[in-house]
C-alpha cells in the first residue's frame, strides 16, 4: 500500500505538470485521472488504464449527444446515468464508469459542447491515464525476496511437522499444539497471493515457478491434514511406527531441499515391502493402528507424487525461461 501511494503521487504530479506545460484548460483533471489509473500490477495497469479510456470515450459520446438533445439540466444527468452506464458494462468497460463520470461532469459544468472540448477531454485522458501506466511500468516493487523468505518459513513449518510426526509414532504420549500447521497454511495463502502479483507484473517472460510451489504445498497441506487425522488412531507404540517414524525423519529433511530427491520414495517403497512380510496383527488394537500407520504411509505417498511433479515442472519452467534468454541473446 505504502508504494501505491507513493506511485499515484508521483503519476499525478507528472501528469498535472504535463498538462499545464502543455497548455491544457483543466490540468488539475489530469491529475485525478491519475489517480484513478494507478494499480498494483504492471498487466492489471493495463487493463485497468485500457477500460478506463475506451469507457471515457464512449461515455462522453453518448454525454455529447444526451446534452445536444435535452440540454444541460440536472434531470438530464440522471438521463445520462440509466443509459450510459449500462452500455458501458455491456461493452466490457465496466471497471472505468467511474472514470466516464468525471469527464462527463467536467463537460456538463462547462456547459459547452465543441470538438474542442471533447478533444481536451480526450487529451486529458491520454496525458492522465497515461502517466498512470507510466509510472506503474517504471517501477514495481520486486517480489523475488519476500517470495524466497515465505518459502524458507514454509519449508520450515513443513519440516518441524514432518519431526513432530516422527515423534509422535515413537511416542504415542507426545503433546503438540499444531500451531505450525496454522501458520503455514497462512504463510501459503499469503506466498500464493503475492506470487500472482508477482505474476502480473512479468510482461515479457512471466515465471510461473513460485505459483506452481505454493500451489504445490496447498495441495501439500491437503495430504499433512490426513496424515494427522490418521495419527490420532495410532494410541500405542508400535514397531511398525517406530518403522514408519524414519520415513518422517527423512522427510524433514528432504523439505528444504529444492529440488526432489527421491530419498523418502525409496525407503517407502521398501518400508511397503517390509509390511507385505509381516505377521498379521493378532489382536483388534494392533490390527487398527498397524491400519492407521499404513494409511499415512499412503498419505504420505500421495504427498511425495505432487512434490515429483510440481518441483519438476517448476524446474522445468526456470529451464525453458533460461533458453529462451538465451535465444534472444543470440539473436
Amino acid at each position: 500500500m505504502g508504494f501505491r501511494v507513493i506511485k499515484t503521487a508521483a503519476a499525478t504530479v507528472l501528469a498535472i505538470l504535463i498538462a499545464d506545460f502543455a497548455g491544457i484548460h483543466g490540468a488539475l483533471s489530469a491529475g485525478l485521472l491519475a489517480i484513478l489509473g494507478v494499480d498494483v500490477t504492471r498487466k492489471r495497469s493495463l487493463a485497468t488504464v485500457s477500460s478506463r479510456f475506451f469507457a471515457s470515450v464512449l461515455g462522453l459520446l453518448l454525454a455529447f449527444t444526451i446534452f445536444y438533445l435535452l440540454g444541460f439540466h440536472i434531470w438530464v444527468l440522471a438521463i445520462y446515468i440509466l443509459t450510459a452506464f449500462p452500455l458501458i458494462a455491456k461493452a466490457g468497460f465496466k471497471e472505468g464508469i467511474v472514470t466516464s463520470s468525471v469527464v462527463v461532469f467536467r463537460v456538463f459544468g462547462g456547459e459547452e459542447l465543441t470538438w474542442q472540448v471533447l478533444l481536451t477531454q480526450v487529451e486529458l485522458l491520454i496525458i492522465g491515464l497515461g502517466s498512470a501506466m507510466l509510472v506503474n511500468f517504471l517501477y514495481m516493487p520486486k517480489a523475488e525476496d519476500k517470495l524466497l523468505e515465505t518459502r524458507r518459513k514454509v519449508d520450515g513449518l513443513f519440516s518441524i511437522i514432518f519431526s513432530e510426526i516422527a515423534i509422535f509414532l515413537r511416542d504415542p504420549y507426545h503433546l503438540w499444539d499444531g500451531k505450525e500447521l496454522t501458520e503455514a497454511a497462512r504463510l501459503v495463502d499469503e506466498g500464493l497471493s503475492s506470487a500472482r502479483r508477482a505474476l502480473e507484473n512479468q510482461m515479457i517472460y512471466p515465471n510461473e515457478a513460485w505459483t506452481v510451489y505454493f500451489y504445490m504445498r496447498k495441495q501439500q497441506l491437503d495430504r499433512i491434514e490426513g496424515m494427522l487425522e490418521l495419527i490420532a488412531h495410532v494410541y500405542q507404540r508400535m514397531p511398525q511406527g517406530e518403522v514408519a517414524a524414519l520415513l518422517f525423519d527423512q522427510m524433514s529433511i528432504d523439505v528444504n531441499h529444492e529440488e526432489y530427491t527421491g530419498v523418502t520414495e525409496q525407503m517407502l517403497k521398501e518400508l511397503e515391502q517390509q509390511f507385505k512380510k509381516m505377521e498379521l496383527p493378532s489382536t483388534r488394537e494392533e490390527f487398527e493402528i498397524r491400519s492407521a500407520i499404513l494409511q499415512m504411509c499412503r498419505e504420505l505417498a500421495l504427498y511425495l507424487d505432487i512434490s515429483k511433479k510440481s518441483k519438476a515442472q517448476a524446474m522445468q519452467t526456470g529451464a525453458v525461461k533460461l533458453r529462451e534468454r538465451k535465444k534472444v541473446l543470440i539473436k
